[in-house]
């Protein structure tokens, strides 16, 4: 890790860190005191004038949010939409593509449960058909699969998480987002637990949605979302179940035309005070510089496994290369709930995944939880140390 990297101050902007190991950043990290700072002073905007009159003073830094997170990602501001959670993003998107019987959804084992479930409703419903790509060794998709399968079956979506939040694995979303392109088809993209720790580029994925959440490795907070969706969607015409007046305009009795911006995938009430605290995250992800975010969470990963690897009494669930700030252990010598209870009482934050929430994934490793130790920039190699330390000593 590099010596000028500026973890003094981060982790000063971090208040939490003076009493507190915090590594569940794959739930909700920290966030940092401008985050907090702008939604304290939004409040009391709202307080001294009332909620209307707040937002129409605060009128241009709520735009801002949509150029700020257009930068981030690389696209522009009107093909940007805010959403309450990624999985508000995630269903809109899904609501707006026109599922007949018999289309296919072509994803992945590792494709997040609240997308899983959605699958198999429309399954249920309409009559989808879901055909899962083949894995690499490491348990990531298999890209060749993928292209097959997509060449094959003519799927209506490809549908793949980023990084999965039940394992350690980085899916290679900007291949298969060249063949969707290729292909001409809808390809959504999960971006959840990789916004904010890996750099998501847009245009060079080529996908047509992409969801995320602020509240996780963009330290933002919770109750916040967003929806990247492409000229090409837009140009379709594509809209989500039932929008509201933020989505499109009334102008006759009978007929309302949609937004030609990303905003018809918006509901207009919305919490005014996170948005400005999402933006404030972004803005701060964007100060470090995401390369450098990348890089030093890379490096904390590689420590963490290595290190953890050395346990006896645990096994390191993960199998790639590509690391990420997300590393997965078991033992059958511990409940998950013994285990977090321990962890808890030493002031260490953590989370685990239980196998409703990976149904295929932790049945092919024959596990039913899994310790999830996701760190980020702010984390030290002592803290790995620490949690260490701790599981050594653990009976």
């Amino acid at each position: 890790m590099k010596d000028d990297f500026p973890i003094a101050q981060l982790r000063k902007e971090t208040p939490a860190c003076q009493h507190k190991i915090h590594l569940n950043n794959a739930g909700a990290s920290l966030s940092p005191t401008p985050v907090l700072a702008a939604i304290r002073a939004y409040f009391d905007l709202e307080a001294r004038t009332g909620g209307y009159e707040a937002a129409a003073l605060k009128a241009d830094e709520i735009v801002h949010f949509y150029d700020v997170l257009a930068q981030f990602l690389h696209t522009k501001a009107h093909n940007i939409a805010f959403t309450t959670n990624a999985t508000d993003a995630y269903a809109k998107a899904l609501s707006s593509i026109p599922f007949q019987r018999d289309d296919v959804i072509l994803t992945t084992d590792h494709d997040y449960v609240s997308n899983q479930i959605a699958f198999l409703y429309l399954q249920q419903r309409v009559g989808i058909k879901i055909i899962h790509a083949a894995k690499r060794p490491d348990g990531a998709v298999a890209v060749d699969s993928m292209e097959s399968l997509i060449q094959k079956y003519r799927p209506k979506l490809v549908a793949v998480t980023h990084v999965p939040t039940n394992a350690g694995v980085v899916q290679d979303v900007y291949t298969i987002g060249k063949i969707c392109a290729e292909q001409n088809t809808l390809y959504l993209v999960d971006a959840c637990q990789s916004v904010g720790q890996l750099e998501v580029n847009v245009a060079e994925m080529q996908c047509d949605f992409l969801s995320a959440t602020f509240r996780k490795f963009l330290r933002g907070p919770r109750g916040t979302g967003f929806l990247y969706v492409s000229d090409k969607v837009l140009e379709r015409a594509l809209t989500p179940i039932f929008p509201d007046l933020q989505g499109a305009e009334w102008i006759a009795r009978d007929k309302y035309v949609l937004q030609k911006s990303a905003k018809r995938f918006e509901y207009w009430e919305r919490n005014f005070a996170n948005v400005l605290g999402a933006k404030t995250a972004v803005e701060y992800a964007l100060q470090i510089g995401m390369p450098v975010i990348e890089k030093r969470v890379k490096s904390l990963a590689s420590y963490t496994q290595n290190t953890l690897s050395q346990l006896k009494d645990f096994q390191v669930l993960d199998r790639s290369d590509d690391l990420c700030g997300i590393i997965t252990l078991h033992s059958p010598k511990f409940t998950w709930q013994h285990l977090k209870q321990h962890l808890i009482n030493q002031h260490f934050n953590v989370s685990v995944a239980v196998k409703s929430g990976a149904w295929i994934d932790f049945e092919e490793k024959g596990v039913d939880w899994a310790l999830r130790i996701s760190p980020h920039y702010y984390n030290t190699a002592q803290e790995i140390d620490l949690l260490f330390d701790f599981l050594s000593n653990l009976s």
